[in-house]
Formats: structure tokens, C-alpha cells, sequence
């Protein structure tokens, strides 16, 4: 949210004070500060002019020649825009000056000399309107500096909305303006308002709610004869630097109070809007808002009508049909006040989230209805002074929020604080913050004010956090803790996680990524990826996905593909969790996955797959000290694995996870110059298996025999297969079996071991070694293999 220093100020005198240190200490006593910006500081030398003759250029239909007159000599000026005319008052930005950081110098455009820029709003940056001239009609004597006439110098801070979420009093200028009374010690001015109550004997509107659950506080009153159309330019300027762009007299003055008082307000045109009904509708209908958009209406929404047809959507957005247009003369003001989890779950649905919305969702106070409507008169007035008010304010309120009341002591502040502080510092701190104070001998009871009892103070806790960060957490003198300190237990699924991160990041060179557990729809299309059947998130805003995912690669793929350009061969990983569909209770069955995946265009496809073997290993060896077996998969579950190389993980029998090479065509669309593996590793199934016991032996200082075999694999035969007879026989002296080379064709498919014979008492003799390969052959020939002769 963008916050006008300007315009805090209306209520508070903060002359004399740093404003930048203010905000600085908002950051620390109220919501963080991500932005603080220098409006029109680089804008100068701009006055106030007058065209006293045009002449079309000669050699342009859009140029016009210019003779201005400054109020101390006339300029020549050459000028595109299309609303120029004899007598008009203009911004006029001398040379010499600036507009927008843009010096301005005397320049020949078209072959004829400019002394200068007339100026449209956009080019001030005090409006979006870029259309024509700035047109000045205020009575300026000519040469009058912009900045004495309007308040283009402004300072502007933007918050953190996520900060301000438990504090709706805050999402106004007149909220924020009490912060900081609060911070400097200074009063909190008024705004000025219309007394409505002098309205009382005028007839009253038709105003009936239907669904008090829902709404809290509808307020309503007709005016007419409005004859303004354009709102004033130091309100267009505020609405602008705040993030709004100038409509109309009514809708600005809406817009206005809304970034004022925090209060959002509509406006409906009185010729359309009669009788106004809140209530739902018991089926679904399309209804065309503001914004010019059919929307879906469904029996959960909360809607305004006129009788029984639909005008606006409560809290969200007001309709097309009942919209203020230039010819309104007649307004219907609406103040309300809703049950924000309602507006919330409207606005979600209709993935349509308003400036309104954005607000009610937050708890507002029903109080600040009153005071909107109170202050929307007199602004209205002031603009158009022949207004005229034609009923009696309506008021419907439905549901007080209860008075909050909390008793304390000056023990209990001093216990949770731990500063000096005096009663009368507590009591003058909860009063410049519009709590109720009484206190007697350090025994405190405190009312809490209605904007901050709608879920915001509700407890002694509470109290003690308001007078802290007033007194200023920077204040508070650094202390070590005296609490005792206690080692904490890691939980051995998370020590599993930390332990598998540290391996890939540490040893293998890999890259630690987080994603969102939906894949990316065009970014997986763009790999030739279709994302699969799952559970999905209902009503997403997020177009790019919204099926949950089964998997972890599809994800980690694009990941590759948007970082491929920078490397020739890296590796990226995530632990995180993908969705199996539903359970048996209809919750989603939640899976925590290790994914790997590694691109490289320096290993040809071969290699990689060894080398990605060797890390899968290596990782299970150091979760688990046991080695996994890899077992051929019959068939793929996705697409995007390649049909022959996908290989099953085994830890002790059981299947923990699965890697594979990416299916060639998928591969095309990433890069057909590269090989890519990855793998998902099924934590919850692989972390509950039970590590082995680590045996170290001491090294033989007698030297081994290395035994190299070249064996023919049968049918269905795997390198497993070789180890498992290896090692069957139980031979003291075979210390390791390790795989030294393949060769295949499309007949035959023979790999060599290499069989390392040490013992640690003698040095062995190659009779006793080939007595034990001999042995091995022999169960080699028994599975189905043979040695290659």
C-alpha cells in the first residue's frame, strides 16, 4: 500500500520532525516500510502560462506553433498536443528546468526553435492522462510556480501489506496518520464531516438486509443536483501517487475516503438504484460487473439489488448497468460494512480481488461506516457546493462487535517489558492510540477502541505489545539471556534430509531448488510434457496450473530447461511432496520425495548414467550403510521415462524409488545435444528401513590380487546377479566386487568385474585365489551366465 506523507499530515503536524526518520521508526513500532519515493522532487522550474496565439506548422498536421506568455515575456513553443486554444492556462516548464529528471533546453523541432515544454499531467507525473494539455483553471497569477499551486512535492512510502493484515484500521491514511501522533507525542486532528443527523426529517431510503450474518452495517443516503464532474487536482494527484487513477467527481471521491478512512464506499446512480435489498439469490446467474466482465453469481455470494435485481457484489465490485458515468447527476452512497471471510471467499471464486475486497477481508470496524459517509458530504460539498442531500441517512446495523475491556497492572507490565517505564508514560501511550484509560494507584483498566476490537486486541498480551513498540524496540537495552539452554533432538527424518542435501551439495556439486507443488502447464507443454491427472486446487488465480503434482520431474525439467543456457552440466534437487490422489479419508495421500535430475553436454548418455548411479549409491550408502540394488523396470508409470533404461531402487527388498533416462522425445525439446538423468527417491518408505552396523577393518599390509572376469549375461540376467554369486560363496579372502567395463552388441551382452583377494594374515598365492573364482564360476554358470572365452 502507498501511504502520502502529504496527506498524513492533514491530521497530524509532524513540521519540524525528520519525515524520513518517522518512517524509518514506523518501520519499527507499526509495518515494515519496503519503499520510500521523492515525488516531484526531480520536477522544477515548471510555471503557470498562457497561449496567446497559435499558428499550424507549416510542414505537420499534429505540430502548432505556440507564442506563450510567461508573465514576463513571451516564448516561442512548438506543441503536439490536440486541445491547444487561444487563452488557455498551461503548465509551462521553462528552460533550464526539469520535468521528470528530463532537463529541459531549447531544442529546434520540426526547424522551428522551442523555448520550452507545455506539459501534459503524465509528462508532470502527477496523472496517467497523457491525452492534451494540462489545462490550469485555478485563478494563478501567470508565472506562479506549479508547485506553490499544487502539491506535486510529496513524500511516499509503500508498506508491506502482509504486515498490515491483522490491522484494518491501518489500510487508511487516517489510521496510519494516528501511528504516527502516537510516535512523535502530537495530537490526531479530526477530519471534518457533515453532520447528518440535520438530515433526520427528510424521508428516508429503502434500505432492507436479508441476510444479517453476512452484513454488518449498511449505511445509505441520496444526493442530487450534482453538477461537478472533474475532480480537484490535488486529489487526482493523491489518488495518483497512491496507486489510483482519476475517474470522475464521485468515483474519485469514493476512492478517496476509501484511502483516507480505510472505508470502501460505492456509489450508484440514484435513476438506477431505488430500493436497495442485501441479500443472496438460491441459484447461479451471470451478472456483468464494472470492469465490463460477465461473472459467474453463485447461491454463497452476497449480493446488492435494486428490488431483486442485482447491482453489485457486496464487499467485491459494483455493476455495469448501476455504474456513475459523467451524465450522473443523482447519487445512492453506499457505506457498509460485511463479514469479511464471506467477502474473502466471493473474491477468491471469482478470482476478482478489489482494493475493497482486499479490505473487508481484513475485519473492518462497522463504526467507520458512519464517519465515511459523514466525510464523502462534505468533501462532495466543498467540491460542489450546490449539492443537495434529498433523505435521511439509512442506517442498518446488524452486529456490534462487544467492547473489549482489560485490566493490568504496572507488575505485569513490568514483568513482560523488562524497561522502566512510568504509569503516566503506559497511560499517555494506549491514549495517543485511542484506548480508554483508566488508572488508579498502577492498576490499569483499558477500553479497547472499536477499529482495533474486530480480532486485532483481544488480550493483556496484547497491551503490552502496543506499549512497546511505541516506546521503540530500538530503545530496549541488549541483555544475554540468562535461560538455560538445551540441546535439541533432531528428528531422524529430518537428520536423513539434512544428511542426503549436504551429500549432493558437498560431494556431488548439486543445486538445493524449491518449487511450488503445481507444475507449470506451459512450461511443461514447452518440454512436450502433458501434466497428469491429479487433484486440483479449486478456484486457483493461478492460470499457469492448478493440478496438483504426482511427481517431482516434471518440475525439476523446466527448472533445467530455464537454466541450461549456464552451464554445461549440472545437477538440481528437491525434497518435497507430491500427491498420490486421495486417501481413504479423502485427504490428499502426501508423499515426500527426494528428485533428482542432472543435465550434462559433456557426458554422452552412457556415461551419465553410471556416473548417476554412482550418486544414487553413494547417497543410500551414507543414509543407510547398506548398497541398493537396481533391477530394470518392466514398464514406465510416465511418459517422459525412457522405455528400456528406467531402473528400480531396492534398499533390503523393498522398492524405494526408481531412476531413469528422459524419453527421447522430451529430450529433443530440452536439448538433443545433452544427456539428461533423474530420480525420485520415496523418503518416507526409505527413511523408516534400518541402517547397518559400519565394520572397519584394519588395512592388510600384505598386498591383495586383483581377478578380472568377463562374464556373458544370459536372458533376464542383471550385473546384480554377478555380485550375488560373488559374494554367495563366503569367501574370507573376496574383499570388493566392482563393475570394470561392458561390452554389448545386439547378440551378446558381456561385463567385466573386477574381484579384489586380500587377506591380512599372509600373502596370498594365485593357486588359492583361483581356487575361490573357480567356485564363483560355478554359481556364475548356475544363474545363467558363462565366462567368456
Amino acid at each position: 500500500m502507498l501511504v502520502s506523507m502529504n496527506w498524513i499530515q492533514d491530521f497530524v503536524d509532524l513540521s519540524g520532525h525528520d519525515i524520513e526518520n518517522l518512517i524509518h521508526r514506523f518501520t519499527l513500532s507499526t509495518a515494515e516500510v519496503e519503499d520510500v519515493i521523492h515525488k516531484g522532487a526531480d520536477t522544477n522550474g515548471v510555471i503557470v502560462a498562457q497561449i496567446v496565439s497559435i499558428e499550424n506548422h507549416p510542414d505537420s498536421k499534429k505540430l502548432h506553433l505556440l507564442k506563450i506568455d510567461t508573465g514576463s515575456d513571451v516564448r516561442d513553443c512548438v506543441c503536439g498536443a490536440p486541445n491547444v486554444r487561444v487563452g488557455m492556462k498551461v503548465a509551462f516548464a521553462q528552460v533550464g528546468g526539469s520535468v521528470c529528471g528530463n532537463p529541459i533546453g531549447k531544442a529546434k523541432i520540426a526547424g522551428y526553435e522551442s523555448e520550452g515544454m507545455c506539459c501534459s499531467e503524465a509528462e508532470l507525473g502527477i496523472s496517467d492522462d497523457h491525452s492534451g494539455l494540462m489545462e490550469i483553471f485555478d485563478d494563478a497569477p501567470l508565472g506562479t510556480d506549479l508547485k506553490t499551486l499544487y502539491a506535486i512535492d510529496d513524500i511516499i512510502f509503500e508498506v508491506d501489506n502482509k504486515s498490515l493484515t491483522n490491522r484494518p484500521d491501518l489500510w487508511g491514511h487516517y489510521g496510519i496518520a494516528r501511528e504516527f501522533a502516537a510516535l512523535v507525542g502530537a495530537p490526531l486532528q479530526v477530519p471534518a464531516m457533515v453532520d447528518v443527523s440535520k438530515y433526520n426529517d427528510l424521508p428516508a431510503l429503502s434500505i432492507s438486509v436479508a441476510e444479517p450474518d453476512l452484513c454488518y452495517r449498511y449505511c445509505g443516503i441520496r444526493v442530487e443536483n450534482v453538477t461537478g464532474k472533474v475532480s480537484p487536482v490535488n486529489m487526482r494527484i493523491r489518488l495518483y501517487y497512491c496507486g489510483m487513477r482519476g475517474i470522475n467527481l464521485l468515483a474519485d471521491l469514493t476512492n478517496y475516503i476509501m484511502l483516507e478512512l480505510g472505508q470502501p464506499m460505492h456509489a450508484f446512480d440514484a435513476d438506477v438504484v431505488k430500493n436497495i435489498v442485501v441479500r443472496k439469490f438460491d441459484n447461479a446467474f451471470t451478472f456483468k460487473t464494472l470492469d465490463d466482465t460477465e461473472r459467474t453469481i453463485t447461491p454463497e455470494m452476497l449480493m446488492i439489488c435494486n428490488d431483486d435485481t442485482p447491482v453489485g457484489i457486496a464487499g467485491v465490485m459494483g455493476g455495469f448497468d448501476s455504474e456513475i458515468t459523467d451524465n450522473t447527476t443523482s447519487l445512492t452512497l453506499e457505506s457498509a460494512n460485511f463479514n469479511g471471510v464471506s467477502i474473502r471467499k466471493t473474491s477468491t471464486a471469482l478470482a476478482l480481488r478489489t482494493d475493497a475486497s482486499m479490505r473487508y477481508e481484513k475485519m473492518l470496524d462497522p463504526e467507520v461506516c458512519l464517519l465515511a459517509t459523514q466525510r464523502f458530504l462534505h468533501l462532495l460539498m466543498e467540491c460542489d457546493p450546490g449539492v443537495k442531500v434529498v433523505s435521511s441517512l439509512t442506517d442498518i446495523y446488524v452486529k456490534k462487535y462487544e467492547t473489549i475491556t482489560l485490566s493490568f497492572n504496572m507488575a505485569y507490565v513490568d514483568r513482560y517489558t523488562g524497561i522502566e517505564i512510568s504509569e503516566e508514560k503506559v497511560a499517555d501511550t494506549l491514549a495517543s492510540l485511542g484506548f480508554s484509560v483508566e488508572h488508579v494507584n498502577g492498576e490499569f483498566t483499558v477500553t479497547v477502541p472499536t477499529w482495533r476490537a474486530t480480532k486485532d486486541v483481544t488480550i493483556k498480551a496484547d497491551i503490552i505489545e502496543e506499549i512497546t513498540r511505541i516506546y521503540g524496540y530500538d530503545n530496549f537495552e541488549i541483555k544475554t539471556t540468562k535461560s538455560p539452554l538445551y540441546p535439541v533432538n533432531m528428528p531422524v527424518e529430518k537428520r536423513n534430509d539434512y544428511t542426503a542435501k549436504d551429500i549432493l551439495v558437498q560431494r556431488f556439486n548439486y543445486h538445493e531448488v524449491h518449487s511450488y507443488i503445481w507444475p507449470n502447464t506451459k512450461k511443461c507443454k514447452d518440454l512436450g510434457i502433458e501434466i497428469e491427472p491429479n487433484v486440483s486446487i479449486l478456484n486457483s488465480i493461478d492460470t499457469a496450473g492448478s493440478v496438483l503434482r504426482n511427481s517431482m520431474i516434471p518440475t525439476l525439467l523446466c527448472m533445467v530447461n530455464e537454466n541450461k543456457g549456464y552451464a554445461n552440466e549440472f545437477g538440481i534437487f528437491e525434497i518435497g511432496k507430491v500427491i498420490k490422489g486421495l486417501d481413504a479419508e479423502g485427504m490428499c495421500d502426501e508423499r515426500k520425495i527426494l528428485g533428482m535430475v542432472k543435465f550434462s553436454k559433456v557426458m554422452d548418455e552412457k556415461t551419465l548414467f553410471y556416473d548417476f548411479k554412482n550418486t544414487i549409491t553413494e547417497l543410500i550408502l551414507n543414509l543407510k550403510s547398506k548398497e541398493p540394488k537396481f533391477v530394470r523396470a518392466a514398464e514406465t508409470a510416465h511418459a517422459w521415462q525412457h522405455p528400456k533404461n528406467t531402473i528400480k531402487i531396492y534398499v533390503d527388498d523393498v522398492e524405494v524409488g526408481y531412476f531413469a533416462v528422459l524419453h527421447p522425445t522430451n529430450l529433443a525439446k530440452l536439448d538433443k545435444k545433452a544427456a539428461v538423468m533423474f530420480c525420485e527417491i520415496n523418503m518416507d518408505v526409505l527413511e523408516p528401513l534400518g541402517a547397518a552396523g559400519v565394520v572397519y577393518d584394519e588395512p592388510s599390509k600384505y598386498p591383495g590380487i586383483d581377478f578380472d572376469l568377463s562374464i556373458t549375461m544370459g536372458d533376464g540376467n542383471l550385473y546384480g546377479d554377478i555380485v550375488d554369486a560373488c559374494y554367495s560363496i563366503g569367501s574370507k579372502l573376496l574383499k570388493s566386487v566392482k563393475l570394470y567395463d561392458q561390452y554389448r552388441t545386439e547378440t551378446e551382452n558381456t561385463l567385466t568385474v573386477r574381484l579384489n583377494f586380500t587377506s591380512a594374515e599372509r600373502t596370498l598365492s594365485m593357486e588359492e585365489v583361483q581356487k575361490e573364482v573357480n567356485t564363483i564360476l560355478e554359481v556364475i554358470e548356475s544363474k545363467g551366465m558363462k565366462l567368456k572365452q
